[in-house]
């Protein structure tokens, strides 16, 4: 039997035409956006990369309550955090004008 957080993500994996690494990497940049925007954090600001930390966390949390092993999370971890850490780094750097 599937819990109901198994059953919503395969929801969502059938309705959105994308696979589930690419649904992570989604989610990360929309937790970014969300920081910057809503949160008002500078991009440059590594407290903007707080909201996607946490949230991949807590989605792990439940992948891990549900049977799912460890190289997975972490897995699924750097997919949601990496692209806005290098985003968050570029900011810093100057290399992006935002």
């Amino acid at each position: 039997m599937k819990s109901d957080y198994q059953v919503w993500k395969l929801w969502w994996t059938s309705v959105l035409p994308l696979t589930k690494d690419a649904i992570h990497v989604y989610i990360g940049f929309l937790c970014l956006l969300g920081a910057v925007i809503v949160l008002r954090r500078k991009l440059s600001s590594f407290w903007a990369l707080v909201p996607g930390f946490l949230v991949s966390l807590l989605m792990e949390y439940f992948d891990l309550r549900d049977g799912f092993g460890w190289p997975a999370s972490v897995h699924d971890v750097v997919n949601t955090n990496l692209m806005p850490l290098v985003l968050v780094l570029l900011a810093r750097w100057g290399v992006l004008a935002i």
